[in-house]
């Protein structure tokens, strides 16, 4: 047996945990939109649906987004059938833009199947977007199978449980072993969603709420009186993240609407919607750059910058505003400020756009003095 595993103690104390974790969980359940009632049988759609939200994402954050979803595409035939931008434009300000993609994907290859997922771990990790964590989930809740998802929360809930002297992201193995001999064979997605809301709403990773967590006769965190202390955060490897800037140009015609333009299909914030402007670069543009702006015009450097942290780099957006009513140039287009929700914008180009529109950034162009930047020449 596993070392990490057998401190969990003998089957019948293993046996005894995971009924007061599911009694707990019978009494306190988070009342969550994609979660069947008790006695119902969860739908696979809605489970996959809610589990590819939910990544990188908090619960109160994908519940909005899920509702949405399934008012508009309440199976998955219809997510299959829909358009590929529409999906995209569902999911602007829940990040992570690759999930609608393999949200689309998926869909299509589900319909393909008559609509029916497959109900083990391998066949369900074999589609796309779906990595090992969320097949394990959609197994365990939408089809009973006895299989142990672990996410941050569960990690840090195990580690705590069996005091683990790792960072949790060098103990991957050890983890899941310890998952794995507690998932029971009856009711494990019941009990793996009792340890998501353990981790949510218990085990915190500061100030976790020992007393009322139905681990704690076996956690041996606890009993060491430092839960926070485990598991062992890793050291920084001294690395900074990144920095990035550029430029976007908000030109707005006289009855409010303002240039989007689409973003490529692939790459970072694929098919999302932006504003035009300059590529992103460590060195960034120090002043306007006449040649990435989408049309002539007197442009007003916004005073301030948006920023937003990316996975790998951090980046600050430079945003200039000016009055255009001409026609839309090539591979841009007009779209009025209170669509900008309804549409595929990312977060950096929401922040952008409120940025350009908190501005009083359409007076009379001024002279150079006065911040007003001509196109005719970088300035």
């Amino acid at each position: 047996m596993n070392a990490n595993v057998s401190l969990i103690g003998s089957e019948a104390k293993r046996h005894a945990l995971v009924e007061r974790t599911l009694r707990w969980w019978d009494r306190h359940r988070r009342l969550l939109p994609w979660r069947a009632p008790p006695g119902e049988t969860p739908e696979p759609y809605r489970v996959w649906l809610s589990e590819v939200l939910l990544q990188q994402t908090t619960a109160s954050a994908a519940a909005p987004f899920y509702l949405r979803f399934v008012a508009k595409w309440p199976t998955v035939e219809d997510l299959a059938n829909a358009d590929s931008e529409d999906v995209v434009a569902a999911f602007a300000g829940l990040g992570y833009y690759a999930r609608a993609r393999n949200l689309h994907a998926c869909a299509k290859e589900i319909s393909l199947r008559g609509g029916r997922f497959p109900a083990e771990e391998a066949g369900l990790h074999a589609l796309p977007g779906v990595g090992p964590y969320t097949a394990a989930a959609i197994a365990a809740i939408a089809f009973g199978r006895r299989a142990a998802p672990v996410d941050g929360n569960i990690a840090r809930i195990l580690a705590r449980l069996i005091a683990l002297e790792q960072p949790a992201k060098r103990s991957k193995s050890a983890i899941a072993s310890v998952a794995l001999a507690l998932a029971p064979n009856e009711r494990a997605g019941d009990f793996a969603q009792a340890l998501m809301d353990i981790g949510a709403m218990i085990c915190r990773p500061r100030r976790p709420i020992c007393p009322a967590c139905p681990l704690k006769e076996d956690c041996l965190a606890f009993a060491r009186g430092a839960p926070e202390a485990y598991p062992p955060q890793a050291q920084g490897g001294g690395k900074t993240r990144p920095r990035r800037r550029g430029a976007v140009f908000f030109a707005r015609r006289a009855d409010g609407a303002f240039l989007a333009r689409r973003r490529p299909p692939n790459g970072l914030l694929a098919s999302t919607l932006e504003l035009p402007g300059t590529s992103w670069t460590t060195a960034g543009p120090g002043r306007c750059c006449s040649a990435s702006a989408p049309v002539v015009a007197a442009w007003r450097k916004v005073p301030g910058a948006v920023r937003q942290a990316f996975t790998h780099f951090s980046l600050s957006l430079t945003v200039y505003a000016g009055p255009f009513d001409g026609c839309a140039p090539e591979e841009c287009f007009w779209v009025r400020p209170d669509s900008v929700d309804a549409l595929g914008f990312s977060n950096i180009m929401r922040k952008a756009v409120a940025h350009a529109l908190s501005a009083a950034c359409f007076a009379r162009p001024q002279m150079p003095g006065g911040g007003v930047i001509g196109l005719h020449a970088d300035a």
